[in-house]
């Protein structure tokens, strides 16, 4: 059964705080509430209400409650450890270009944000002969999550887009499943080399799943490439665009919704 959802916004505290790589920020928070949370959401999405900079935490939870809404962004449970209350959550690091990465950046120990959620784990069961998964940063929490939750048998390949060959993390993921890392210096730029790995690939054998998220552009043609011409079955398939170049998450979420 998928967890139960809380839209309320509930308040969580900032432990620590650091870069993991170069282009990455791992800020682990904390509440009591988290501890209700079920064990093993890794890769579970949720809604981050982002404070001002200089807001206090009776004024934050006050605007929670009451209005306007603050800015909101969606984001990835990296980890959870429901026995203390906590979770880490990785922000690519944007500089000051958007609400989330300056609140990352900026953020210290006692800081607070705002949580709704959460949503499923993307793949809820593991039962295929074969898994293609596919990211880019802003993606890359829920391929890592998702490939630590797999079966330790299971096979198949992972394309990583990252900016820099130091952005390279450590994933448990399985011997089996071969983690292609590719270098793409300049993200907010179309990119083609995981679409064309993928599209070079041999003909499927058996059956596969997929957990593939990133850029728009690259979602819809992994899409017509898995979907379309080779025909895989979309209740196999996660395939999710997070986010669109030139736009922000707010209007990408309203063009989405539009094509739906």
């Amino acid at each position: 059964m998928p967890p139960p959802t809380n839209r309320t916004p509930r308040l969580m505290t900032v432990l620590t705080k650091s870069w993991m790589t170069p282009n990455m920020i791992r800020v682990t928070l904390s509440a009591d509430w988290i501890k209700t949370l079920d064990a093993g959401i890794e890769g579970a999405h949720f809604k981050l209400f982002i404070p001002e900079r200089g807001q206090s935490v009776d004024e934050f939870a006050q605007q929670l409650s009451n209005g306007p809404r603050p800015s909101v962004r969606t984001y990835t449970i990296r980890f959870i450890r429901v026995e203390v209350g906590e979770i880490d959550v990785d922000f690519v690091d944007h500089g000051d270009a958007g609400p989330a990465s300056t609140w990352a950046r900026a953020c210290k120990p006692g800081d607070v944000a705002g949580f709704a959620g959460p949503g499923t784990v993307k793949l809820q069961s593991f039962f295929a002969d074969a898994y293609v998964l596919a990211a880019d940063m802003s993606a890359l929490a829920v391929v890592a999550a998702t490939l630590e939750a797999m079966p330790r048998d299971a096979k198949g390949l992972a394309f990583i887009e990252i900016t820099s060959p130091e952005d390279q993390q450590v994933i448990d993921a399985p011997v089996g499943v071969t983690i292609d890392w590719i270098i793409q210096p300049s993200p907010h730029q179309p990119s083609v080399q995981s679409v064309e790995k993928i599209k070079a690939l041999p003909d499927f054998l058996g059956s596969v799943q997929t957990c593939i998220a990133g850029e728009s552009a690259m979602i819809k043609t992994l899409r017509e490439e898995l979907v379309n011409r080779r025909g895989l079955p979309k209740s196999d398939m996660y395939i999710s665009g997070y986010w669109k170049i030139g736009l922000k998450e707010d209007e990408h979420q309203k063009a989405k919704n539009k094509a739906a």
